[in-house]
């Protein structure tokens, strides 16, 4: 069986024309809801695997917070470009080729409206809508990630900040 943990990034700055849309970093509020989702998913499992993030700022902030929850190190964090600018069907399974079959989990942290479209196609009862700092965890009866498929998994849990 192979899991995906799709993360999405904490509450951002507002966009404002001083800074990029890339560049937006997490508010402190934020920050602290990140830290207590990720206390949050330390109770339902240990992250093992691969910690996979966007670049965006947002998102690589908050993939660092689980991190350091969960004693992994920065530099062990992936960070891929194409899950910024609407990831898709296609570009998970170019970045799911890429991960051994030897590792049985991954967690990526990225961004909406790819990570709910995702989501609803891969799963076989959907979602809606993920909010921010939103986790789900979508498990997979195979044993290699070539054989992920969309509606194929099942939502193992749905985490969503209070």
């Amino acid at each position: 069986m192979k899991k995906i943990i799709f993360i999405r990034h904490g509450r951002a700055e507002d966009p404002s024309p001083e800074i990029s849309d890339f560049e937006r970093s997490l508010t402190l509020k934020g920050k602290a809801i990140s830290k207590l989702m990720a206390r949050k998913l330390k109770e339902e499992e240990e992250i093992s695997g691969v910690m996979i993030t966007s670049p965006a700022f947002r998102a690589l902030e908050t993939s660092l917070i689980f991190a350091g929850e969960f004693g992994v190190k920065a530099e062990d964090i992936r960070m891929v470009s194409n899950i910024y600018h609407k990831m898709n069907f296609r570009q998970l399974n170019e970045i799911l080729s890429q991960v051994s079959d030897k590792t049985d989990m991954i967690t990526i942290f990225g961004h909406n409206p790819s990570f709910t479209e995702l989501v609803d196609s891969l799963s076989k009862e959907g979602c809606d809508f993920m909010p921010k700092c939103g986790i789900i965890c979508i498990s997979f009866k195979i044993k290699s990630w070539s054989e992920i498929d969309q509606n194929t998994g099942k939502i193992e849990y749905f985490l969503k900040p209070e």
